[in-house]
């Protein structure tokens, strides 16, 4: 028995009325072919069930057809923070009716090299990089070398030259402390991510802008690791200071639920004695006792639009260097 011969190219050109090159264009994703041949040659793909021989294309085009997105954390940090996977599950989304493929790097601190090594390997087009710190060096040499769009506002030496997707942390803290000025807060205190990270510096500063903007002096400040632990670890911090305060911003969602602990414990009620305000809104804050009062970030949008402007970005189209999308701020009730 003869097996079926595969569709090819040229039948699909056949049964559309076109020629090869033109459905070639359109598998190929070429934005000039007019859209009426476009819906022609898929549904002529369709009916005949032809697959692209990637293998050959690849060869043809000198690309992978692959993406990497490194996030620059521990295996145990990536698979605690649901931000992670948010961004992970937007730019998925957005890559499911392309061709590239999506290839996830966990990145340690022991396998930078590693890391580098096949980036530059031509095994991908291109780079997602989420998390980032400050300190590392090393993706000043890949942005040259490798199309690379960052989560977040990357490393100041690379921010002229860089294209990346962030939300307005600034905006978004001042937002979350203007809340609780308005609820009459005024000892407001704050647990800050790492230092190292621009994210979190540009949210320690929107906490700053706005106590300045309402006339309040800022109340104490300790740093956390976006984690639960050091959000726990940093309110004992601030607790054992001795110094009064009546609300706090805290980062993250993860650390501001993980603080609920030590203020109990030190007899203080939330929001009655110290109203908490978190940052990002992540699937577990609406469920905490109290609910938390969360500055919202659109994360699987940001890894969506990162997919986004890295695929252009590897086509040579034209492509945002910056996006900032909005907050908002979501009233529960912990403050």
């Amino acid at each position: 028995m003869s097996r079926q011969k595969a569709p090819t190219l040229e039948m699909v050109a056949a049964h559309a009325g076109v020629s090869r090159a033109t459905v070639s264009r359109v598998v190929n994703g070429t934005p000039t072919v007019d859209p009426a041949v476009v819906e022609t040659v898929q549904r002529s793909i369709a009916a005949l069930n032809y697959v692209p021989n990637r293998a050959a294309r690849s060869l043809a085009s000198r690309r992978a057809f692959a993406i990497a997105l490194v996030v620059p954390e521990s295996t145990a940090r990536f698979f605690a923070d649901p931000f992670f996977g948010a961004v992970v599950q937007g730019a998925a989304l957005e890559l499911a009716p392309t061709d590239y493929t999506l290839n996830m790097i966990i990145e340690s601190e022991d396998q930078v090299a590693k890391t580098m090594r096949y980036l530059l390997g031509g095994n991908v087009d291109g780079a997602l990089v989420v998390s980032h710190q400050t300190g590392d060096h090393s993706w000043a040499d890949i942005a040259e070398s490798l199309p690379v769009v960052f989560g977040g506002r990357p490393l100041d030496e690379l921010q002229d030259r860089s294209y990346f997707v962030d939300v307005d942390n600034v905006a978004g803290a001042r937002r979350a402390v203007r809340h609780l000025v308005e609820r009459d807060c005024r000892r407001i205190a704050t647990i800050s991510g790492p230092p190292t990270m621009p994210g979190a510096q540009d949210r320690l500063r929107g906490w700053e802008e706005e106590l300045a903007a309402a006339g309040l002096e800022p109340g104490p400040i300790e740093h956390g690791r976006y984690s639960a632990d050091s959000g726990r670890e940093a309110m004992q911090r601030l607790l054992a200071r001795g110094e009064a305060f009546d609300g706090v911003f805290i980062a993250s969602d993860e650390m501001a639920v993980a603080a609920y602990g030590p203020l109990r414990a030190a007899g203080l009620r939330v929001p009655d004695d110290v109203a908490v305000v978190g940052f990002d809104d992540a699937s577990f804050s609406a469920s905490a006792e109290p609910p938390l009062t969360t500055v919202r970030q659109p994360v699987v949008e940001m890894g969506a639009e990162m997919a986004r402007v890295l695929v252009r970005l590897i086509e040579n189209r034209p492509a945002e260097k910056v996006t900032i999308m909005d907050t908002q701020l979501v009233v529960r009730q912990s403050a």
